[in-house]
């Protein structure tokens, strides 16, 4: 696992094991992870190129940690600070995720997360350490320039109603939606 510039997010990159048969791979190892996950929920979501989902996250406690794969096709994974008072609160960072290096980004309560689908389908499995709660989650919109996430050129961004209807990260500020630092830090601690 390696740390990413956004604390509280690691990419994980496998050895994966080939052979003529084809190839196999640990993609998953609870105990070895740097931040504690205890999978409630499993989703699976497939797009199409360009489909863009996110920028999500849900209230702290108990929030929702994610531990991402493309099991087929890349995307363009993103993780965004929305945690107020974060050293690096708007900052974002973006990895590729895609069915040849299998690698995975875990990223852990509180913080934003949101992909886009690179390949003409990429099918994509996050473990998440809470349910889904619909009261409990909330997004920024992913196309806010104030975050500047410097999405790919040449693919149309494909929105949900919900995602295109998202606030700012300052209007989510505002009203209050957006994860409080110390806070994060406070669960972060009970969970080890």
């Amino acid at each position: 696992m390696d740390r990413l510039s956004i604390d509280g997010s690691w990419l994980y990159t496998p050895r994966v094991h080939a052979d003529p048969r084809g190839s196999f791979l640990e993609a998953f190892r609870a105990a070895e992870l740097p931040h504690r996950l205890d999978v409630a929920q499993v989703n699976c979501s497939v797009s199409r190129a360009g489909v863009l989902r996110g920028v999500h996250f849900a209230e702290v406690p108990p929030s929702q940690a994610k531990y991402v794969m493309c099991l087929s096709g890349s995307i363009m994974d993103v993780i965004v600070d929305v945690r107020v008072g974060s050293p690096t609160f708007g900052q974002w960072e973006a990895v590729t995720l895609d069915d040849e290096t299998r690698g995975a980004v875990l990223i852990a309560e509180g913080l934003g997360h949101a992909f886009m689908a690179l390949s003409e389908q990429a099918t994509v499995v996050y473990l998440c350490s809470q349910p889904y709660s619909p009261g409990r989650e909330h997004g920024v919109h992913p196309l806010d320039p104030a975050i500047g996430i410097d999405w790919p050129s040449g693919l149309e961004p494909v929105l949900s109603e919900k995602d295109a209807k998202a606030p700012s990260l300052e209007e989510a500020r505002a009203a209050g939606l957006l994860p409080d630092y110390g806070t994060c830090m406070e669960f972060y601690a009970t969970l080890h």
